[in-house]
């Protein structure tokens, strides 16, 4: 066990087990949270009420969680001059299952990201995405309800593995020689260079936890996003890999080119695989959204696909997050920090509650995350929103971030 010298371990609390590739959930588990830049304190405080009491309505006190405050970014900074101690990855590792806020990163320089970081050394490998519409909310697309899907993403390899090297450094002259003279291709002067690994271990490992969850949710189908007619060795061997994994399923999984040489009803209770070109996914997405539920995507592929579906179902306010590995587990806000509304108790913290739903749902304590869906559900019905979704919605009422939370508490009750 770590030491800890700028967080507390609560001595009502029980650290969360895992075994045979299971959590051991107690009724009193020690929860880290970080807080999160900008607007994360805002919607911290709304969102830690409406976690306890859904906890508490859904198991009338026999359960309770002991939130556990960890640092990072600009509070971590402040505290301890280092933007992601050790002391944190220790204790996000150590207990478990977490949850955080938006954390900040500079585009172009200074630290990198600490949520490409946390991923990273925690071997998070899958970011699940979840998107769905809430009826009510404002949305540019004629038939939001037709998307229900989740993304999972890669989270490891690609371009985000952050190898890359600076126009003009002596490490990419270096490698632009190399390239040149040892493999023959060549590259112009003065270029930036990156590096864009994606291994067989990582891929299939995704692809396998994307199909185990539509089997587990009954879901009819998995598709894999990729360039692969481009990026023939990376993407299209995450395509391949892809196949091969669902071949381990057996008659579980079938690929969409077999099922159409059996005919559309030969094979009807077992999950389809299909494979999609990165590009023509985004007009799927907008022309048939209902032909997809589950997408296996590359890290950068991903990222642009969850943002986007998001703001077809009312934008990234209400969009959750999760990083998953095998027994950890960081579930996250999916939007910025938007610094300008921090300390106005304006944001909506939708995201952060939704990921809390997700965070409910790994525990297996389905019944607050159902709770805290019905509550928002109503909270919306009453238009009594946040800023965001109140200039989409005529007639609504603007509430602050506290109000939003104090609706959807309400909202619980039916």
């Amino acid at each position: 066990m770590a030491t800890y010298k700028y967080a507390t371990v609560p001595a009502n609390g029980e650290r969360i087990g895992y075994a045979g590739g299971e959590l051991k959930v107690p009724d009193r588990p020690i929860i880290p949270f970080i807080e999160g830049d900008g607007t994360g304190a805002d919607i911290w405080r709304a969102s830690v009420r409406v976690f306890d009491a859904a906890v508490k309505k859904a198991f009338g006190g026999k359960r309770q969680i002991a939130w556990m405050e960890v640092l990072a970014g600009e509070k971590a900074f402040t505290a301890t001059k280092d933007w992601l101690p050790q002391e944190t990855v220790d204790a996000l590792q150590e207990f478990r299952v977490s949850i955080k806020g938006p954390l900040t990163t500079p585009v172009g320089g200074g630290i990198r990201s600490l949520n490409v970081t946390l991923r990273q050394v925690l071997d998070l490998y899958a970011c699940i995405r979840p998107v769905r519409y809430f009826e009510g909310v404002g949305s540019p697309m004629k038939e939001p309800g037709q998307l229900d899907i989740t993304v999972f993403r890669e989270n490891t390899e690609d371009v985000y593995a952050g190898i890359e090297w600076k126009a003009g450094s002596p490490e990419a002259d270096k490698l632009r020689a190399f390239i040149k003279n040892e493999l023959g291709k060549d590259l112009r002067e003065h270029s930036a260079i990156g590096i864009k690994p994606m291994s067989e271990f990582g891929s299939k490992r995704l692809v396998r936890m994307a199909i185990q969850y539509a089997l587990k949710h009954n879901l009819p189908s998995v598709t894999m996003v990729h360039k692969g007619n481009i990026m023939k060795f990376t993407e299209g061997a995450f395509r391949d890999w892809g196949y091969e994994v669902g071949r381990e399923f057996g008659d579980q999984v079938v690929a969409e080119a077999d099922l159409g040489k059996a005919g559309a009803g030969a094979r009807a209770d077992a999950v389809v695989l299909k494979d999609r070109i990165a590009d023509s996914m985004f007009q799927q997405l907008l022309l048939r959204p209902s032909e997809y539920s589950v997408l296996a995507t590359p890290n950068l592929n991903g990222d642009y696909l969850s943002d986007a579906a998001a703001a077809q179902v009312g934008g990234l306010g209400i969009a959750p997050g999760g990083n998953v590995g095998d027994g950890v587990a960081v579930f996250e806000a999916t939007h910025g920090t938007a610094p300008k509304y921090a300390n106005l108790d304006r944001i909506n913290p939708g995201s952060v509650i939704l990921s809390g739903v997700m965070m409910f749902e790994y525990l297996g304590w389905e019944e607050a995350g159902t709770l805290i869906v019905r509550g928002l559900e109503n909270a919306i019905a009453s238009k009594h929103v946040t800023y965001d979704l109140a200039r989409q919605m005529p007639g609504a009422v603007e509430v602050s971030t506290s109000g939003f939370g104090d609706q959807i508490i309400k909202g619980m009750d039916g």
